[in-house]
């Protein structure tokens, strides 16, 4: 297998010691095997690191992949009414094409602002679609269809059967989880409480452990949202899916704005993982996350961008800023620092995929799925004994990033895509949304 050095770079190893060095890196297929201040052994390809900070790739715990089409299109709108008067008629107007070109539109921006590894929900159908934009461009991705069977002013397209719904969540996990050396994975992906029968939800329960595969859902991101779960179930989110057994440690619950005592207390108690989205809590007005007490409670959160559309870009840097500041104006100024924020980006994201073994930090035995960034401009400046955590979160944007590298592979080098035809994706990320509005225009 191919072996590549790096040499010369800062490194922020967010390993659990929170090692800084300046140094080398050397890789041995899709591994590190070892890190030191100057590696002289000859490698296959040498990466002249220079002046470049290296670091873990980002990991963003909540994406949808079949939703950057929709970018702009959906603006100014709170939650319920976003989905139902844009979202899910964008989405049953979509095709296996425009799926295809929506992931990899989406999947060209997330490698372009360093996100290396993505935990992903698609749509109702096409999925296969996706999953084949992930496999070729090399991005690391947990990922599933989404899962819809109940639920009021949903449009024909997207409502299935309970039977169909898990019939084609399992047929997609056996085609799918563990390709690519490893770098796809499956994930169940009923879309909310709202949209999901309690028969859905009792199968995928029985279908994740079956398969022993995570099981991610959005919840508590709305009070309106709350308050439909509430007549229609008996209880609050959380608390109802701790009563049908699928609060446990393979659950990622996106959003938790709105958490009581006793949700809180469950989700610890039961391992649950959080995703926390500050620009698209934001956007849609839904709130702010109690992102520090859940931390101080010891629960895992990462930080995702989730779709395009509630946020209007998917760059890692925006979300890190955003996740720092937005809690200062509740908290103080001390609430959220830089180092707590890019761990919640690498180490935090890690351990919410249950994936803390393999990626998250810069360290040997673990997967190359590493950034370099160039940090010499007028932005990043005075570098002279510079914390390198705050040049990162603060400080840098996704313009910074040089270099991608995901299971020892370049996806991309010196600001350039290697797995991703920009032009193309471009040209034809265009033509879809033209066929999906004129499809929706004629209304079929």
């Amino acid at each position: 297998m191919a072996t590549k050095l790096i040499k010369g770079a800062q490194i922020i190893t967010m390993d659990e010691r929170e090692t800084v060095l300046s140094g080398d890196v050397l890789i041995d297929g899709d591994r590190i095997v070892r890190i030191a201040e100057s590696i002289e052994e000859e490698a296959d390809l040498v990466i002249d690191a220079r002046g470049k900070t290296l670091l873990p790739g980002f990991i963003q715990t909540h994406i949808h992949l079949c939703q950057t089409l929709f970018r702009g299109r959906a603006d100014d709108l709170e939650l319920l009414d976003w989905l139902k008067k844009r979202i899910w008629p964008l989405e049953a107007a979509h095709d296996e094409e425009s799926v295809y070109y929506s992931a990899m539109l989406g999947i060209g921006e997330l490698i372009r602002s360093g996100t290396t590894t993505i935990l992903d929900m698609e749509t109702v159908h096409h999925t296969g679609s996706a999953f084949q934009a992930i496999e070729s461009s090399g991005i690391r991705a947990v990922s599933g269809k989404v899962m819809m069977d109940h639920g009021g002013d949903v449009p024909a397209g997207l409502i299935e059967t309970t039977e169909q719904s898990l019939q084609e969540s399992v047929d997609l996990l056996e085609r799918w989880h563990g390709r690519a050396n490893g770098r796809i994975s499956y994930a169940f992906c009923p879309r909310f409480v709202v949209s999901c029968t309690e028969e859905l939800l009792l199968g995928v329960r029985e279908m994740s452990k079956r398969h022993n595969v995570k099981v991610h859902t959005h919840a508590s991101e709305n009070r309106g949202e709350i308050a439909l779960v509430e007549r229609e179930r008996g209880m609050r989110n959380v608390l109802y899916l701790d009563h049908i057994g699928l609060a446990t440690p393979d659950l990622i619950l996106a959003h938790c704005v709105w958490l009581d005592d006793e949700e809180k207390r469950v989700i610890r108690e039961r391992g649950v993982k959080v995703t926390h989205c500050p620009g698209s809590n934001l956007k849609l007005s839904s709130g702010i996350a109690e992102v520090p007490e859940l931390l101080g409670r010891h629960i895992p959160v990462g930080i995702g961008s989730d779709g395009a559309p509630c946020n209007n870009t998917l760059d890692m840097f925006s979300e890190m800023r955003m996740t720092a500041l937005i809690q200062k104006t509740l908290h103080g100024p001390t609430s959220m620092d830089a180092r707590t924020v890019l761990r919640m980006a690498t180490m935090g994201g890690a351990e919410v995929l249950g994936m803390e073994r393999e990626i998250g930090s810069v360290e040997v035995g673990k997967k190359a799925d590493l950034i370099l960034l160039e940090l010499n401009e007028f932005h990043a400046y005075p570098s002279f004994e510079a914390d390198p955590y705050s040049r990162v979160v603060y400080s840098a944007g996704y313009s910074d990033v040089d270099t991608v590298l995901i299971d020892g592979e370049l996806v991309m080098r010196g600001k350039m895509l290697l797995t991703v035809d920009k032009g193309t994706v471009l040209k034809e990320a265009d033509r879809s949304i033209e066929r999906l509005l004129r499809r929706l225009n004629e209304g079929g």
